[in-house]
């Protein structure tokens, strides 16, 4: 298994992949409890985003572990990952009469886990980028998107 610290040991690693993914994922899942006020929050995204870490971690650590003994690919286990993750997301996507809810929420659980194979590989800085550019999405383009149909139904009110 490589590692990005040398200084750290095995376990103390992965302690600390858990721990990352787990934040990074927690914070998404805030600004969807507090701002968007969905139910998938802070601990669902947070859950995902470990929970997605530490399956590439065992990976890696089973890859390294039984090498020779066994034909263990650990993408594979990745692949199944985004499979579980498009299961839980499709059960928070509700049809209400015209209108379809928690789709945004679905994708940022699916960016969640996302992160936390990152973190499991060892990709920090790409994980902590994607955290902040998922933040900017859901926070920034939400209020672009305000924004916006207050304009349109201003025209629209208007008769423009």
């Amino acid at each position: 298994m490589h590692s990005a610290a040398p200084f750290l040991d095995t376990t103390t690693l992965m302690f600390a992949k858990m721990a990352l993914a787990m934040i990074l994922g927690g914070i998404l899942g805030t600004e969807r409890a507090i701002l968007a006020r969905q139910n998938a929050g802070t601990r669902t995204f947070g859950l995902v985003a470990m929970g997605a870490a530490m399956f590439v971690i065992i990976s890696n650590y089973v890859d390294s572990s039984y090498l020779g003994l066994v034909d263990f690919d650990p993408m594979h286990l990745m692949i199944g990952i985004v499979s579980g993750i498009g299961f839980i997301g499709g059960g928070l996507i509700i049809v209400r009469g015209d209108g379809v809810h928690g789709v945004t929420t679905a994708a940022g659980l699916w960016v969640a886990a996302a992160i936390g194979i990152a973190v499991g590989f060892g990709l920090y800085a790409m994980s902590i980028f994607a955290t902040i550019l998922a933040l900017i999405m859901f926070t920034g383009m939400w209020y672009v998107e305000q924004r916006f149909k207050h304009w349109f139904e201003e025209k629209v009110d208007s008769g423009h």
